[in-house]
């Protein structure tokens, strides 16, 4: 039986972009973070040391948004990595990551990556 954490909608400014001004003038991201992990102790005991605080995985999330990366996918995999490093009970992280009007032709709500990474062995 899996039990989930999840943080939604998560607004960023930041700066991450292979074309120099994307590093200057920066947009918005918006990332959805899914984790799973045993949240069974936390249902019967309502001790916050007994799970995984979301207030820390979002403090995780924004640190690592905050430094300048050229790809998304490199951004996301540090931010998985920092997650597991700093919660290695969770068994599986799924991170999409959306940049705000990209610089790219047309209209378009956003353009971005989703990583996914099970822990079990």
């Amino acid at each position: 039986m899996t039990s989930k954490i999840f943080l939604d909608d998560i607004k960023i400014y930041a700066y991450h972009g292979v074309l120099p001004e994307e590093n200057i003038i920066g947009t918005y991201y918006i990332l959805n973070v899914e984790v799973h992990a045993d949240l069974w102790t936390a249902a019967a005991s309502d001790d916050l040391n007994d799970t995984i605080s979301y207030a820390d995985i979002n403090d995780i999330i924004h640190e690592e948004m905050h430094i300048k990366s050229q790809l998304l996918e490199h951004v996301g995999g540090r931010i998985i990595s920092s997650i597991h490093q700093s919660f290695p009970q969770i068994s599986y992280i799924k991170l999409r990551i959306t940049k705000t009007f990209p610089p790219m032709r047309g209209e378009m709500k956003g353009a971005g990556i989703e990583l996914e990474k099970s822990f079990i062995s």
